[in-house]
């Protein structure tokens, strides 16, 4: 029985099976297919084979939708990424930098000369005004070795502790004019001083009893007032000195003061409103000025 769309043809020695292709394909009587081979019936059913084979081979198609990338965010420029984020203050920090501790008053003195005020302990920071003798300042006990700290208008400030008394002194007088007559004590000290020299001698021996030393004309002494008689030094320390020298500085148009020393200060009417200024360490008490008053004069310009 022959099935439909297969031909089987024998041939004596060989067998013939028309592929796909069209070609011919011998075999040999012992090579012959034991079992029938399909053929294509026609060129319409090869073609149909063929196309179904290479279907089966396509990878199957993904037909659902694919979804959106997500957009990315837009690149930061270089020294943005570089750049440290700021700090924010917190309240804490805040608070804390508001609250400043008052500084605590145990007292008050008095200044028992003109005494310059600065920022800082030392006299390296600011000169900051010169209060005069007998000023009231509050004072918080707190030295700093030769400074004492006081307070002004709430801040802190420095002077000189040894200028400073728990007791008011007294005022000096600049009323009416010095005795001008010679002292008890001589007058040999006056010989090659200039006039406004003599003035000073004249009224301390008057108003200061207590002093019998001075140091006039020195001729040797070249380079200093001393040699051309335009100096005077008072022979005195502690209390007393300070107090002539106060009165010296009061009386200076009177006097003919151009500048005065004084335990390692120096005042002079150029500077006046720097009031007593530092002077370097010269090695003695003599050298510094600790035991006796130095009086630079003009000359002759004193109204005494």
């Amino acid at each position: 029985m022959i099935r439909p769309g297969i031909v089987k043809v024998a041939i004596p020695g060989a067998a013939v099976a028309l592929l796909a292709t069209g070609s011919a394909v011998a075999f040999s009587a012992d090579q012959a297919p034991a079992t029938d081979a399909p053929t294509a019936s026609s060129p319409l059913q090869l073609q149909r084979e063929t196309q179904a084979s290479r279907d089966a081979l396509r990878p199957s198609l993904d037909l659902s939708p694919t979804p959106a990338p997500k957009p990315k965010a837009p690149p930061i420029a270089k020294h943005l990424r570089k750049q440290a984020p700021i700090p924010k203050p917190t309240a804490a920090k805040t608070r804390a930098a508001a609250v400043v501790k008052p500084l605590k008053i145990i007292g008050s003195k008095y200044t028992t000369t003109d005494v310059n005020v600065w920022s800082t302990a030392g006299g390296t920071g600011t000169l900051l005004t010169v209060l005069d003798k007998g000023s009231k300042v509050s004072v918080t006990g707190e030295i700093d070795g030769i400074w004492a700290q006081i307070v002004r208008d709430g801040v802190s400030r420095w002077v000189k502790a040894q200028y400073l008394s728990a007791t008011k002194p007294a005022a000096t007088s600049t009323a009416g004019t010095p005795s001008q007559a010679a002292c008890a004590s001589g007058s040999s000290v006056e010989s090659g001083l200039t006039a406004d020299a003599i003035r000073v001698h004249r009224a301390i021996c008057h108003l200061f009893p207590s002093v019998t030393s001075y140091g006039g004309l020195r001729s040797g002494d070249s380079g200093s007032e001393h040699s051309s008689g335009h100096a005077l030094d008072i022979m005195v320390s502690g209390q007393t000195g300070q107090e002539i020298a106060d009165w010296l500085r009061a009386n200076r148009k009177a006097m003919g003061v151009s500048e005065l020393i004084w335990q390692q200060h120096i005042w002079t009417v150029q500077r006046s409103s720097e009031g007593w200024r530092a002077m370097e360490d010269r090695g003695s008490t003599t050298a510094n000025h600790y035991d006796h008053v130095h009086v630079t004069v003009y000359g002759n310009s004193g109204t005494a």
